[in-house]
């Protein structure tokens, strides 16, 4: 599988150097360059399939060209050491969790598989890189775990003063781990700045062989359009009729992964979201992208610090722009509808749904009329319910039992190093440089 940029049609590249480098110099996204078909490995599939057994075949047949199926391999079973979980709600309505992994948050398998062939990578051809990233909470804990005994790779974590979550002192760099927090004395939007300003110096991006662990990069996004394929493989003897997923838009990430996911022929017939300002509905109830009404030559590069997949999805459908109505369908969604949906879902099903699961299924319950009596409809939700304890405790009174994982990493973390001041750009500079001159590569 090749990939190309969502700006420019000429950049062409494999997934060694999307992964490495997704920080694109006329700056786009990395998107599939054309879709194969994998029909056979989604339909071989059964309940018995692992997640990680699952993902190695589909690596391998994504990136054979590039990597041997043994490395392909090896990628998935070191990321993956839990599976997502299918339950089944009623006869045609299903729930799919993805919060099983190491911190309680989709996030986990995201995070490591691309570490995961990061590092392996980098193994390879004899290279190092340095991970930049904002955080306000739990990609610090997904960090710690991914990085767990990997050579090649550190991350620069950058996050405002007191924010950190998840992390240990053997995680910190000093002390011979793999992640260096750095703390802001100022707010999220501040840190935002600071990466933004390095990302855009294409000097500094070599120099230190920069990439990212957010959906920017390509290697996130893409083990995403796995979940889907799962759930196929978990649905395909107790569902005859079409399936749709119901999930939040989020940053678009989890949406795009899954037409991935049916562009690779996974069969699914449609996706229903929450309408935002990004994606909204037309008098008729037909999906429109509203930055799609903007020429990409015309837009601001993607903000490799906190990117929206919007322009992903645009990708998708931009050589028959009607089949977006096809695969996508917004419902507007208010407060009320997702305190009502999260009641309903505890009283029918005993199901604690956090705001983005109350809010995928009250968007499934508006478009009901798309969903014939034998298909079925699979709300994903994404993170641990404890995450979103305040709206439960709102909505229902009661909150479930945090899991010991899901505490750790909501464990207030420490940083031993005094804060940065907002905007200085040559202290977060001499951080990267630290890592090379202190020699704990």
């Amino acid at each position: 599988m090749r990939f190309v940029s969502t700006r420019n049609a000429d950049n062409i590249v494999g997934f060694k150097e999307a992964v490495t480098k997704p920080v694109t110099a006329d700056g786009g996204l990395y998107v599939p360059y054309a879709a194969d078909d994998l029909r056979r490995w989604i339909l071989y599939a059964d309940e018995n399939t692992s997640f990680s057994s699952l993902a190695g075949a589909l690596t391998s047949a994504l990136i054979n060209e590039e990597f041997s199926p043994i490395i392909c391999e090896t990628i998935a079973t070191r990321a993956f050491r839990t599976d997502p979980v299918l339950r089944k709600l009623d006869d045609n309505l299903f729930i799919f969790e993805l919060y099983h992994g190491d911190t309680g948050t989709f996030k986990d398998y995201g995070v490591a598989y691309l570490t995961s062939a990061l590092e392996t990578i980098l193994q390879l051809h004899g290279e190092k890189s340095i991970l930049l990233d904002v955080t306000t909470g739990e990609l610090g804990a997904c960090m710690s775990k991914a990085l767990k005994d990997k050579k090649l790779l550190k991350s620069v974590l950058v996050a405002p003063k007191g924010k950190f979550r998840g992390l240990s002192e053997e995680d910190f760099a000093w002390n011979g781990g793999n992640i260096f927090p750095v703390e802001v004395d100022g707010t999220e939007e501040d840190c935002h700045d600071l990466v933004r300003s390095i990302f855009s110096d294409r000097e500094l991006i070599e120099k230190y062989n920069l990439t990212v662990a957010n959906t920017a990069n390509i290697g996130r996004l893409l083990p995403q359009a796995f979940f889907y394929t799962y759930a196929f493989s978990r649905l395909k003897k107790q569902v005859n009729g079409d399936i749709y997923y119901a999930l939040s838009a989020g940053n678009y990430g989890n949406l795009v992964s899954g037409l991935y996911g049916w562009q690779l022929s996974l069969p699914v017939n449609g996706f229903i979201v929450p309408a935002s300002k990004e994606i909204q509905c037309d008098p008729v109830g037909r999906c429109v992208v509203m930055d799609g009404m903007i020429p990409v030559e015309q837009r601001k590069p993607i903000d490799p610090s906190d990117p929206s997949n919007v322009e992903r999805l645009e990708n998708v459908f931009k050589a028959n722009s009607l089949m977006l109505h096809s695969f996508v369908f917004p419902a507007e969604v208010s407060q009320e509808d997702k305190n009502s949906a999260c009641r309903e879902l505890f009283k029918k099903y005993h199901v604690y749904a956090d705001s983005d699961t109350s809010a995928a299924y009250a968007a499934a319950l508006k478009r009901s009329e798309i969903c014939e009596d034998d298909g079925c409809v699979v709300i994903v939700a994404r993170d641990d319910p404890f995450m979103d304890k305040d709206f439960l405790r709102h909505n229902l009174g009661e909150i479930p039992e945090a899991p010991a994982n899901v505490k750790a990493a909501f464990s207030p973390a420490d940083c031993p190093r005094p804060a940065i001041k907002p905007g200085d750009r040559e202290a977060l500079i001499s951080v990267l440089n630290s890592l090379n001159l202190l020699r704990i590569f």
